[in-house]
């Protein structure tokens, strides 16, 4: 399927909203607060926040670059808001009121009139005409002043980046990390927003692209700034139906107590209360726009907020931290307050999605036990040493062989594994009112990673296998994106053979890219492992994840119903070429002459493309007849066909025999399986590389490090696939015989019996066909 990386509107649908629009507000703040925005209406949106130091603060923004939303859905840059008001009703619950000292502030940042970096600060209440609790605000851009009182400094307002609101508990003092007495929440509506003047319009992409079959995934650690309207908002835009898979996090959701000094996530797996509200304006949403919600929660938890009991630990007492900074941590499947605190946080989620009202679908996502770069695995916290015996063996590096009392912990491991995702699945088909359907995420370049080759027992235990889920979800992005198509199709193998759940009842995801400068060559295996996913028989495929799909301005668009899929039939020309056939192979040359007469020479193509005339060759009127028979097969121009070039149809040179050595084709790194049947003109620094996508599949002959192979097959247009990996700085070389695929030139051909008898050989022009790879 076509897939374009966006990286702005060129053409495409927009509209206009008000510049304000509540769905395109944020908020953040630092850790361990909460907070959250939703919208309420089209003019109006709710801010919640958790607050639990005197030195914390939320900040609800607005940002004149829109940096979050995909590019063809994204509104305008404009840094100008002379002549531009906002008003609106502010209603605050608990947080200061607008007449009080660190009361609400706005925040105005950008450059003065001689563009020099500025930030002014408003207090609100000088703008507001009402109660502290209660009142209109108007902001005119071009006429407010900073300061804490009136009369203040002008603000420029010709180029403002961003600014934000300051929300704030009773007692707050700057830059304290004192605890507050207890808990705070608090309560902002703000409402009848309305921009006036100037600049209160900005345009913005208005897309809605066809669906294309595939689903989105997001998750709350990535969206917990965001209304979830302008998540849904961007779903839709871009094609995506049916449902998605929302990851609930490790670091938001969750509600936060003291306990021994320390804010820990609280035992009963309750929810912080922006997790609630933004959460129930979400599944609502989702719902409205007849789109289900797969729900998922892991064994992972921010290590922070992670009782030390909780954490899974390697043999030396270490917990198991995941990568990111600040780390997470994953939870003990032994530790059975651990595992309470999972399944009453499920519950709760469970219940927010009855209410919305939608289906309770809940992805288990990827519960393991880590296992570090070191080879250390963890199952050495105190639960699992008890839960093991008392004294399990010790297991210093899953990297070197085992031993049979080894092996045997990881078994048990695997079955303690196993259980712990069977109660946390009856404890969500127990909360949900009706049927329940659960699924197992599992990470196969984790669990069954070649270097560790026993750690499966204990990550892809057969307790997992079919009924234990309703379906089966695997993502294998790390091997995806690296190439390693040979132990990702090992891998399907595998989980096929040991959880039995049939490709009808199983789902892929495929991403991500984590780094931006990625881009180009990871998307594009990602677009490519859905098209493979799809020719497995999956039929539920998901991108992950969305911000990387805003970011990079992934668009996935679907082939027109109107175009077959492959316009190209597998059949050979019915004619040998004679010396008469004439053949012309092409370049593209943008030639510029200079005043001086040097030239400036620039090749427009990497390769050529070659045309026949293929008439002169008729010697019959019996091949006349056969001829066109064949032409109104392929409809004329419509479809494509093999043939082979007389002068040019060998990897030896240009018509020898075939063998292993002739054309370099790649070099292994270990993880890359597929390569691109090539052949190699010139031996410059620049050879001209010509890809080969009709070999004679009967004439391949393929090495590996000079040693022939036959652990490989033949895959479509010229992919030669390896069944293992060549290894890492191996030169695989091959030998075939090639034909070219080419299309009638023309929707007609003109032939004359009177001229054919004649002598005159007839014009029957052919061009070879650029094909995709």
């Amino acid at each position: 399927m076509a897939y374009w990386l966006a990286r702005e509107r060129r053409g495409q649908e927009s509209s206009f909203i008000q510049r304000f629009d509540p769905r395109f507000w944020r908020v953040n703040f630092p850790r361990p607060a909460m907070a959250s925005v939703v919208t309420t209406s089209a003019d109006s949106m709710q801010i919640d926040v958790e607050l639990h130091h005197e030195g914390e603060l939320v900040g609800l923004i607005w940002e004149s670059e829109d940096n979050v939303d995909h590019p063809l859905l994204a509104y305008e840059t404009n840094r100008d808001y002379s002549n531009t008001s906002l008003r609106f009703r502010w209603q605050s619950e608990g947080v200061i009121a607008l007449d009080e000292v660190n009361g609400p502030t706005l925040t105005i940042e950008g450059r003065d009139a001689a563009g020099n970096p500025q930030a002014w600060f408003i207090r609100l209440w000088n703008y507001a005409e009402g109660s502290p609790t209660d009142a209109m605000i108007t902001l005119p851009f071009s006429e407010i002043e900073s300061g804490f009182s009136l009369p203040g400094v002008p603000i420029f307002a010709g180029d403002i980046d961003r600014m934000f609101i300051s929300l704030v508990a009773p007692g707050f003092a700057a830059g304290s990390n004192l605890p507050l007495p207890e808990r705070f929440n608090g309560r902002v509506l703000v409402s009848d927003i309305v921009a006036d003047g100037r600049y209160s319009m900005l345009e913005t992409g208005d897309v809605r692209l066809p669906v294309h079959g595939d689903r989105l995934a997001t998750a709350y650690d990535d969206a917990y700034d965001q209304t979830p309207a302008r998540i849904l908002r961007n779903l839709i835009g871009l094609g995506y139906r049916e449902d998605l898979i929302h990851y609930v996090g490790m670091s938001h959701f969750m509600r936060l107590g003291l306990q021994s000094g320390n804010l820990l996530a609280v035992p009963n797996g309750e929810l912080c209360q922006p997790c609630i509200e933004w959460h129930q304006s979400f599944f609502a949403l989702a719902n409205k726009n007849d789109l289900e919600v797969v729900t998922s929660i892991s064994y992972e938890l921010f290590n922070a907020y992670c009782p030390e009991g909780w954490k899974q630990r390697d043999l030396n007492g270490n917990p198991a931290l995941t990568g990111w900074v600040p780390p997470s941590s994953l939870l003990s499947p032994a530790n059975v307050e651990a595992m309470a605190w999972l399944q009453s946080s499920a519950a709760a989620f469970v219940t927010l999605l009855t209410a919305s009202p939608l289906p309770v679908r809940f992805q288990i996502g990827e519960p393991w036990w880590w296992t570090t770069a070191q080879g250390k695995v963890c199952i050495y916290d105190d639960a699992a040493r008890q839960a093991f015996g008392g004294d399990p063996p010790d297991i210093p590096d899953m990297r070197q062989p085992l031993d049979p009392q080894q092996v045997a912990l990881l078994d048990e491991a695997g079955a303690l594994l196993a259980q712990s995702t069977a109660d946390l699945t009856a404890s969500i088909r127990a909360r949900a009112p009706g049927t329940a359907e659960v699924l197992l995420l599992a990470f196969t370049p984790t669990i069954l990673n070649p270097e560790m080759p026993e750690l499966y027992r204990a990550n892809l235990p057969t307790g997992w296998a079919r009924p234990a889920f309703d379906r089966l979800q695997l993502e294998d992005y790390d091997w995806l994106t690296d190439g390693a198509d040979a132990l990702r199709r090992e891998a399907y193998i595998y989980v096929n053979a040991r959880l039995q759940y049939p490709l009808d009842k199983q789902d892929y995801l495929a991403g991500f890219v984590l780094q931006a400068e990625d881009d180009e060559q990871y998307w594009a295996r990602i677009d490519r492992g859905l098209d493979e996913s799809t020719s497995r028989g999956i039929q539920r495929r998901y991108v992950w994840a969305q911000p990387q799909v805003n970011r990079d301005g992934y668009t996935r668009i679907p082939p027109s119903q109107e175009v077959e899929m492959e316009a190209f039939d597998d059949v050979n020309y019915p004619f040998a070429l004679g010396r008469s056939a004439s053949v012309a192979p092409e370049f593209s040359t943008s030639i510029t002459v200079a005043s001086s007469g040097h030239e400036r020479r620039n090749s427009l193509w990497s390769d050529a493309r070659i045309h026949f005339d293929v008439g002169p060759g008729i010697r019959s009127e019996h091949e006349l007849c056969e001829l066109i028979s064949f032409f109104r097969a392929r409809r004329g121009a419509a479809r494509g066909f093999r043939i082979s070039d007389p002068t040019d149809h060998s990897s030896s040179g240009m018509t020898g025999s075939p063998t292993m050595f002739d054309q370099l084709i790649g070099t292994g790194n270990g993880l890359a399986a597929e390569f691109q049947l090539v052949k190699t003109y010139g031996t410059n620094d620049e050879p001209q590389i010509r890809p080969i996508t009709r070999p004679r599949a009967e004439t391949l002959l393929v090495s590996v490090d000079g040693t022939r192979s036959s652990d490989w097959f033949l895959g479509e247009k010229g992919r030669l696939i390896f069944n293992t990996a060549p290894a890492s700085s191996a030169e695989v070389r091959a030998g075939f015989l090639f034909d070219v695929p080419v299309r009638f030139a023309e929707d007609r051909v003109d032939i004359s019996g009177v001229n054919f008898e004649a002598g005159e050989a007839p014009s029957i022009p052919l061009i070879e066909i650029r094909e995709e790879i």
